[in-house]
């Protein structure tokens, strides 16, 4: 089954490109810029890949991100990411980027756009796969900074299609950031947004409603309102769901209990994607082998997945 759902032609579009720094990388930049680590080998790091909660995880993902400083270590990370998806046969991809964890510890905007963005146009020319960039603002900063990077990137416009809003969400509320999606979408931005991965429905009602958003990250707790469910599906506004992560997040118990097929069958358009695959297991072949092997998904299933994803596309 492994080969044939790897043969399937699909898009990714929900990815952390800093979620995709695989630990013999991670070293390897570390190397690179002469960073000191707290762990003593690659096996080390992989060890401290167990989290009870999102707000464990972002520790350790921040503190990885650390490593990456110049242009060509953000070609390096995409470029890898990019050769995986190659091997899986992920025709598009949409990835984020967090410019806020990187220009807070003092590395330019540029940089780091210079780099993904390089590697992304190269893997087009090369390895055959398009993409849209979409620049993320980290929630449990605030509104004014999410308007200090959007006014960053706009020199940098044509090279990202959309902004998005991630990292903790309890306690952050999609309602704190209507303004800078307002600005964002009023520069022809398409806008997406996490919603209802820990934080309840109402979250996901907020992103729909104050930030226009056009897919939602994530979304697997709008089973906890019919309502809320009934308008998704009459919209067919997508979900970009992330099984691996929200089994290793601790969102469901396990992978039997995830809801992902249910919604499937009411007609919602969800999709698979890997999230942080570097943390989380696995890249999108990986997550669809869970859904085959912990809910049973058939083939026709994930046909549709993969299809859904393909339709789902913003670019």
């Amino acid at each position: 089954m492994y080969d044939w759902l790897n043969a399937l032609p699909k898009a990714e579009l929900h990815l952390h490109l800093e979620g995709s720094l695989e630990p013999e990388l991670l070293f390897a930049l570390a190397e690179r810029n002469r960073i000191a680590l707290p762990w003593s080998d690659v096996e080390a790091l992989r060890a401290a890949y167990a989290f009870n909660n999102l707000q464990e995880f972002l520790d350790l993902y921040y503190r990885g991100a650390d490593v990456l400083r110049t242009e060509q270590d953000f070609y390096d990370l995409t470029w890898a990411y990019l050769l995986k998806c190659k091997a899986q046969n992920v025709v598009h991809v949409e990835p984020f980027f967090d410019p806020q964890t990187h220009t807070d510890r003092g590395i330019p905007f540029e940089v780091v756009m210079r780099g993904i963005k390089g590697a992304l146009v190269d893997g087009e020319k090369q390895l055959g796969i398009s993409h849209g960039l979409i620049l993320a603002f980290l929630r449990h900063l605030p509104e004014e900074q999410a308007f200090k990077t959007l006014e960053q990137a706009m020199p940098f416009r044509d090279a990202f299609i959309g902004v998005g809003l991630d990292s903790s969400e309890k306690g952050f509320p999609p309602r704190l950031f209507e303004r800078v999606f307002a600005k964002a979408r009023s520069e022809g931005l398409h806008a997406v947004a996490h919603a209802g991965e820990e934080g309840p429905p109402e979250y996901i009602w907020e992103a729909l409603d104050l930030l226009k958003i056009v897919r939602i990250d994530h979304g697997v707790r709008a089973s906890e309102d019919e309502r809320l469910m009934q308008r998704i599906i009459d919209e067919q506004i997508p979900l970009t769901v992330c099984p691996l992560s929200n089994t290793k997040l601790c969102v469901f118990e396990h992978m039997g209990q995830h809801n992902i097929l249910d919604m499937l069958e009411r007609g919602v358009k969800v999709t698979v994607n890997s999230d942080d695959p570097a943390y989380f297991g696995g890249y999108v072949t990986e997550n669809f082998m869970a859904l085959h092997e912990g809910l049973g998904m058939s083939e026709a299933q994930a046909k549709r997945l993969a299809q859904n994803s393909l339709d789902a596309r913003l670019v």
